[in-house]
């Protein structure tokens, strides 16, 4: 059996990047992991989040749910009852993220069975297997 030829994710020192390009790099990627883990934990766990992050260059990246607004009257004022329009938005902004969510797990379900399927296709190529015949 042959050795792995990658190597195993590894544990990063938490210490500034020295490398400018590098920094830009790890800020991009992280930030679209951090985006995920918000999203994540507000469809299982039904929450408000607020994220505001500054990138090297100081450009401003955020995201809220369910509105900005609400997230900090809520922060000011953690004992302050949403308005009745506020409640409207922010159900109406927990509802279309719920859709979109259950619209991404379709088009993942779909994803994941056509990249089956062309794996499978793939193989009889391969072994010579009259794959038109499907």
């Amino acid at each position: 059996m042959e050795g792995k030829k990658t190597r195993e994710r590894q544990k990063i020192p938490m210490k500034k990047i020295e490398s400018e390009d590098d920094r830009y790099a790890t800020f991009s990627k992280r930030r679209s992991g951090l985006y995920k883990k918000a999203s994540e934990l507000v469809k299982l766990c039904n929450i408000d989040v607020g994220i505001v992050l500054f990138s090297p260059t100081g450009k401003p990246f955020s995201i809220f749910h369910p509105t900005s607004q609400a997230i900090i009257d809520r922060f000011l004022n953690p004992n302050m009852q949403l308005s009745e329009t506020s409640s409207l938005v922010a159900a109406h902004a927990r509802n279309k993220v719920n859709q979109l969510n259950n619209r991404k797990e379709v088009f993942d379900n779909i994803k994941e069975v056509a990249s089956a399927q062309s794996l499978l296709l793939d193989n009889m190529k391969e072994n010579g297997q009259r794959y038109w015949l499907l």
